[in-house]
C-alpha cells in the first residue's frame, strides 16, 4: 500500500474519506471532479491544470481548491489523469513517484513501452493504475460475462458513429472513439489478433476495421464523426443467438429461435419469419461513476483492476495496428488514382500530338 493509503484500512473500513483530485479539467475531466464530488466516502480535495484560470473556475464550480501539480499529488490519494495524451506519461510517473494511485484517460500512452515501463514502476511501488476505459463500466457491456457463459462467438460487429465535433480532436477516429470498442472485444475474445484489415477516409474521421482472431472469431469495427446520426451498439453473433448491445441506452437484447416458416391462407401461401427476443433487465447507471467507484475501491480497499495498463497497452498496440493498415490502404488508392490520372493525361496528349491539322485534311 503506498504512503498515500495511510488511514484507509485494508479491510475497507475507511477511517478517513478518500483523498481525490483532478489533473487536466477539460470536458472529461470536468465530468470526473463532479463526481468525486458526489460519490459517498470521497472527498474532492482539488484540481490543477496548465491553464490555471480554468482550474480556478472547476475548483469555485465544486467548492473546492486549485494547485499546481506537485501541491495536489501532496494532498490525494487518488487523481484522475485527464491531460492531453501526449502528457500522460510523464504526469502518471510523477503521481508513482508521489505515491498516489492514478486513474489515466484512455488512451494510456502515446508509447508503447514506455506504458510497460509505468505498469513495473507502478506494481514496484505499491500504487494502482487504472486505464479510463469507460464503456467496460457501461452496465449493459457489465452484464456481458453473465449471458456469454457457455456461448462461443462467432462474430462480433462494433459501430461508433456520430456526427462533426465543434471542435478540435488531436486524435484520428480510431484512437479517440474506435478505441472504447477494441477494448470491450479484446475483453471479450479470449484469443490473440491474426489478422487486420482496415481502410479510412484520408482525414481519418471514418475508419473501418476487419479484426480476424486466431481462435476464428471475426470482430468489425466502424467508428465516425461523419455519421448525423448518434449510434453505438455492438452484435454479437452465435450459431444460436443473437446478442445487441446499445450503449446510449444501456439496454441488452437476445435474439434467438429464428424460424422461417411458409403458411396457407385462403388458398395462398404466405411467408412468415417468427423471431423470439428476449430483453434481461439491466440495472442502469452512470459509468463515470461505476468506473471512480471502482478505482477507488481497488485503491484504498485492495479491490481489482477492472481496467490494467496491460488492457490498456492492449488496445493501444490493435489501434495502431488498424491506423496503419488504413494508411496503408489509403496511400494505394492514392498511388492507383494518381497513376491513373497519369495515364489518361499522357493518353489524352499523344492523342492531341498525331490529330491531323484541318490543314492537311
Amino acid at each position: 500500500m503506498s504512503r498515500k493509503s495511510a488511514g484507509l484500512r485494508a479491510d475497507g473500513g475507511r477511517e478517513r474519506p478518500v483523498r481525490a483530485g483532478v489533473v487536466g479539467v477539460g470536458s472529461m475531466g470536468t465530468n470526473h471532479a463532479r463526481v468525486y464530488a458526489e460519490l459517498r466516502g470521497v472527498e474532492l480535495v482539488g484540481v490543477a491544470d496548465a491553464d490555471a484560470d480554468r482550474a480556478a473556475e472547476v475548483a469555485a464550480d465544486f467548492g473546492t481548491d486549485a494547485y499546481g501539480i506537485e501541491e495536489l499529488l501532496d494532498r490525494v490519494d487518488v487523481v484522475t489523469v485527464a491531460v492531453p495524451t501526449p502528457y500522460h506519461a510523464s504526469v502518471a510517473r510523477q503521481c508513482i513517484d508521489a505515491g498516489v494511485h492514478a486513474l489515466v484517460e484512455k488512451p494510456f500512452v502515446d508509447d508503447l513501452g514506455v506504458g510497460a515501463e509505468l505498469a513495473a514502476l507502478a506494481e514496484e511501488r505499491g500504487v494502482v493504475l487504472q486505464v479510463g476505459h469507460i464503456e467496460r463500466f457501461n452496465p449493459a457491456v457489465r452484464a456481458l460475462p453473465d449471458l456469454l457463459d457457455g456461448v462461443e462467438p462467432i462474430a462480433i460487429t462494433a459501430n461508433r458513429l456520430g456526427p462533426p465535433l465543434n471542435r478540435e480532436m488531436g486524435d484520428g477516429v480510431v484512437t479517440d472513439l474506435m478505441i472504447h470498442d477494441i477494448d470491450v472485444v479484446l475483453s471479450l475474445v479470449d484469443a490473440e489478433v491474426d489478422r487486420v484489415a482496415a481502410t479510412a477516409t484520408p482525414d481519418e474521421q471514418y475508419a473501418t476495421a476487419q479484426v480476424t482472431f486466431d481462435n476464428g472469431v471475426i470482430a468489425s469495427l466502424t467508428a465516425s464523426r461523419l455519421t448525423q446520426q448518434k449510434t453505438r451498439t455492438l452484435d454479437i453473433t452465435a450459431r444460436d443467438r443473437l446478442i445487441r448491445v446499445d450503449y446510449l441506452n444501456q439496454s441488452v437484447q437476445i435474439f434467438r429461435q429464428s424460424r422461417p416458416d411458409y403458411l396457407r391462407d385462403n388458398g395462398g401461401v404466405r411467408y412468415r419469419h417468427e423471431v423470439v427476443m428476449e430483453q434481461p433487465m439491466i440495472s442502469t447507471g452512470e459509468p463515470l461513476k461505476r468506473e471512480l467507484q471502482a478505482f477507488v475501491d481497488a485503491a484504498t480497499d485492495g479491490g481489482p483492476v477492472l481496467v490494467s495498463p496491460a488492457d490498456g497497452l492492449r488496445a493501444i498496440d490493435l489501434a495502431r495496428r488498424i491506423e496503419a493498415d488504413a494508411e496503408s490502404t489509403v496511400r494505394s488508392v492514392e498511388t492507383a488514382e494518381t497513376a491513373e490520372n497519369a495515364e489518361t493525361a499522357e493518353a489524352t496528349e499523344n492523342a492531341e500530338t498525331t490529330e491531323p491539322s484541318e490543314g492537311r485534311r
